[in-house]
């Protein structure tokens, strides 16, 4: 008898446990990663939601850069943190890529707890000034004249701009070398410097150097033009069938209190419907996207098999 008791009440407390947690929280501070180095877009966002954040919270939101491996090492992190809710990541379409990618020591679907999708934009195909190809066809064109002498930057091997590049030489049959840099920050200083001649980033950190003149925007991988960037043609006008939707968003431990979930994905809600923050968005060509946790482990799990098709086609080896 007592030691059915006993089970019971152990039973009990364990239950009662997420609940305690999630009633007290947050009680310290917080700790929001960002997989890639400081300059990306995972990195520019997560700084811009954690202000908010310690505001509505009352505790300070940290944001913890962990790079590495196309994003992966900042995922496995937060895949094996305490499901209590200080810990979260904010990840790009780089998460789902790498997924596919690599073999994770973890669900990267369901093994997951998905808060929020953030918002989608594009990759923006870059070149340093020098390059003579102004647009898609002339790059094409030149390529193609003169195989392997073209250089490519991605923001880290199994990246979505990496796999992007993969999907892009596939459909093209053009010989450009990918060069792999540790984050969208490395990825453009490299293309600036012109260490190599052209790359694949995120909208958000590449629009200030295409203003200032440092970069030359030639595609984008939107299916649609960009309305902040018209001029720019998307590079299905080009090659046919060729799309790469990036977006960002969070997610936490899997095992992370629901209400806990639930009370970030308000709060991230409530920043991204901000008039401050609508007006940054749109300038820097951000579509916010916001909606239930659900949606968001969708997204992950369309881009998780379309990358995977990617890989086997391009025979790149990877596990994921």
């Amino acid at each position: 008898m007592k030691t059915t008791l006993t089970i019971a009440i152990a039973a009990f407390v364990l239950a009662a446990a997420p609940a305690a947690i999630a009633q007290k929280y947050p009680t310290k501070p917080i700790r929001l990663i960002a997989p890639f180095p400081p300059g990306g877009g995972t990195d520019i966002l997560s700084r811009v939601i954690a202000a908010p954040a310690h505001e509505t919270l009352g505790q300070t939101v940290v944001v913890d850069n962990r790079p590495g491996a196309g994003g992966a090492i900042g995922a496995e992190l937060a895949a094996h943190a305490e499901p209590d809710g200080y810990t979260l990541i904010l990840v790009s379409s780089s998460y789902a890529a790498t997924a596919a990618y690599r073999k994770a020591t973890y669900d990267p679907i369901n093994g997951i707890a998905p808060i929020i999708l953030i918002g989608t934009t594009g990759l923006l195909m870059i070149t340093h000034p020098s390059v003579a190809a102004k647009n898609i066809p002339e790059l094409l064109a030149y390529a193609k004249a003169n195989p392997g002498k073209l250089n490519y930057a991605s923001v880290g091997t199994g990246s979505v701009s990496h796999l992007a590049h993969e999907a892009f030489r596939l459909m093209t049959g053009v010989n450009i070398v990918h060069v792999p840099f540790k984050g969208g920050g490395p990825a453009l200083r490299g293309v600036i410097g012109n260490e190599v001649q052209i790359g694949a980033v995120s909208v958000v950190p590449t629009l200030p150097h295409i203003r200032a003149g440092r970069l030359r925007a030639i595609g984008i991988t939107t299916p649609k033009r960009s309305a902040l960037l018209p001029e720019i043609a998307s590079i299905g006008e080009a090659v046919p069938g060729f799309e790469v939707v990036h977006w960002y968003g969070m997610w936490a431990p899997r095992g992370t209190p629901k209400s806990i979930v639930s009370r970030w994905n308000r709060i991230v809600a409530g920043v991204l419907n901000t008039e401050i923050m609508k007006k940054r968005t749109s300038a820097e060509g951000l579509d916010v996207a916001g909606g239930p946790p659900s949606e968001f482990q969708q997204r992950i799990r369309t881009d998780v098999e379309k990358w995977r098709k990617v890989v086997k086609a391009a025979n790149l080896g990877g596990g994921g």
